[in-house]
């Protein structure tokens, strides 16, 4: 049986006012658009298994707070952030919050290792959705906020590089709940990137459709036609 029946409606309107409106200052990769779900994902799964909802909501919710620094340390930050939000202590013991940073900090695709606590799984597994046109969109994202520099086609080849060694065959991705959803998305994705033709089409596609987009909204702000 879960251990909590449903998350507590303080802890809900305190992260929902006071923590999730941080990620509005995000890229586009790591957003509301982004944590709302994962935090949806985690809480399923904490129901599914029988974990306690309000750790696995509340940790999904700090999980990338560490991007207001460095982004590669940023499980690390977000895992301080949680451990020192004195705010917290209402509703969670010190052994509670311990599990909860533990699982911030291991949430990441690229970890050496595996989460050391059921949560840090959660959250792992909740933070991958794997859905072919979420991941492909997400990469092109992530390259044109960070990489505006970049030519098309060296965005192509960065964003080819990435998705083939986070997702593809040989790839650093790792999941760590059996059963999952993301096990049937992950092989969807290793099967599009062994075809080069057609991930180049999909990167086309995604790339066009959002530098596009961009620059009708910079031609908006400077009073300029599209």
């Amino acid at each position: 049986m879960p251990h909590t029946i449903q998350i507590n409606l303080d802890l809900m309107e305190f992260v929902e006012t006071q923590i999730l409106p941080r990620y509005s200052r995000f890229d586009k990769a790591h957003n509301l658009s982004h944590i709302i779900p994962v935090v949806q994902r985690a809480v399923a799964l904490a129901q599914k298994i029988g974990a306690d909802l309000n750790m696995a909501y509340v940790a999904a919710a700090y999980h990338d707070l560490g991007m207001e620094g460095p982004r590669a340390v940023h499980h690390l930050t977000g895992g301080k952030i949680l451990a020192a939000d004195a705010r917290l202590r209402k509703w969670f013991t010190p052994a509670q919050i311990a599990l909860m940073k533990e699982a911030v900090e291991d949430h990441r695709a690229s970890a050496s290792h595996s989460p050391r606590n059921l949560y840090g799984k959660i959250v792992a597994e909740a933070d991958r959705d794997l859905s072919a046109d979420h991941v492909f969109s997400r990469a092109v994202y992530y390259g044109l906020d960070h990489h505006p520099q970049l030519d098309k086609e060296q965005q192509w080849q960065r964003f080819e590089q990435h998705v083939r060694n986070k997702y593809g065959r040989n790839g650093y991705m790792k999941l760590w709940i059996p059963g999952s959803d993301n096990e049937k998305h992950l092989q969807t994705l290793r099967d599009i990137i062994a075809n080069p033709d057609r991930l180049r089409a999909i990167f086309e596609d995604i790339y066009d459709e959002e530098y596009a987009q961009r620059k009708a909204e910079e031609a908006k702000k400077v009073g300029k036609p599209s």
